[in-house]
């Protein structure tokens, strides 16, 4: 089993120390976290050993898990890794892409593994449709969710948006080409409503809505192909996959069957493949162990997540203009 240490402590920090507790394949050594009097009340309640010190933590383990405020990632990250210590970093990676590109030099120089805490990738709505989703042409993103003052420290972008961002990219296979977006600030100092137009050099358009101030939660995707459509409903769990097949000669009574202007008739066919539940947070920090293990390349590389960092601050950019 490797042995884990967490950085954080806090709502999310407190979660991945359970499931870390739980995991057959990590052996939870304690965490730190700097505030003093949150750090003795987590440790007197759940029992995990509270460290003095980031560096004693890190002396004592061989992967860090870093679930700090984004501000902090970077400095936490280059730490452990020139301690030869893997990092699991919490989404999105680093404050800049700066960062994370020295962050990413650091993970080769001290050759460590790194992963990024890109939950969506293990939703289970999504590894289901995943292999389905084969070169879409038009993608549309929902993903809303009622005021949280936790968060608010940065762009919707950068809090909720991102997630969106970094499942488009991993579905299409093409640089992007073009973006154009733009947010507004109601309640927060940073914008909290925006929509973005992302063009890719294939042709595929993304178009991606985030807002943190909604009336209800909503977390759904949608891809658009040749012959299919495919929803996905991040926060429901579920998806359902539309596909259009030549029409049969003989038609069958409850065959549902579109014919064109040019008379050419097509079947639709409509499916729900199956949904695995699971704890896609646990899923996430133990297929990183598997690749710790088996010297693999992680689900959510280091150069992934950048690169999701790279089009947030491109969204963030248009903003500004």
């Amino acid at each position: 089993m490797l042995k884990i240490g967490v950085l954080g402590a806090g709502h999310l920090g407190k979660i991945h120390l359970r499931l870390l507790q739980q995991s057959d394949k990590y052996e939870l050594v304690g965490f730190y976290d700097p505030n003093q009097e949150n750090a003795e009340k987590v440790s007197k309640e759940f029992g995990y050993k509270h460290f003095s010190t980031i560096a004693t933590l890190i002396h004592a383990v061989d992967v860090i898990d870093i679930v700090t405020p984004t501000l902090s990632h970077y400095k936490c990250a280059k730490v452990a890794i020139k301690s030869g210590k893997h990092v699991f970093i919490e989404k999105p990676i680093s404050n800049t892409v700066e960062e994370a590109e020295e962050i990413i030099a650091l993970a080769k120089e001290y050759n460590v593994k790194g992963q990024v805490g890109h939950v969506e990738r293990f939703n289970p709505a999504f590894i289901a449709t995943k292999n389905m989703i084969e070169n879409p042409m038009f993608i549309e993103a929902h993903r809303l969710a009622e005021f949280n003052p936790r968060g608010t420290d940065v762009p919707v972008v950068l809090d909720l948006m991102i997630h969106d961002i970094d499942a488009i990219l991993s579905v299409v296979k093409s640089k992007v080409k073009n973006i154009s977006a733009s947010g507004v600030s109601v309640i927060s100092d940073t914008p909290d409503i925006a929509n973005a137009r992302i063009e890719f050099e294939n042709g595929c358009v993304a178009n991606l809505t985030a807002s943190r101030i909604s009336m209800k939660n909503m977390r759904k995707s949608r891809f658009f192909q040749k012959d299919a459509y495919i929803s996905v409903d991040f926060l429901e769990k579920k998806c359902e996959v539309v596909k259009m097949k030549d029409a049969p000669e003989v038609p069958g009574d409850f065959d549902m069957i579109l014919q064109n202007a040019e008379g050419v008739k097509k079947q639709i066919y409509f499916s729900n493949p199956d949904v695995e539940q699971n704890n896609a947070i646990l899923d996430e920090l133990e297929s990183f162990a598997d690749a710790i293990d088996n010297n693999t390349t992680p689900v959510v590389t280091l150069e992934q997540a950048t690169e999701a960092l790279r089009v947030a601050y491109q969204i963030i950019d248009c903003f500004k203009k």
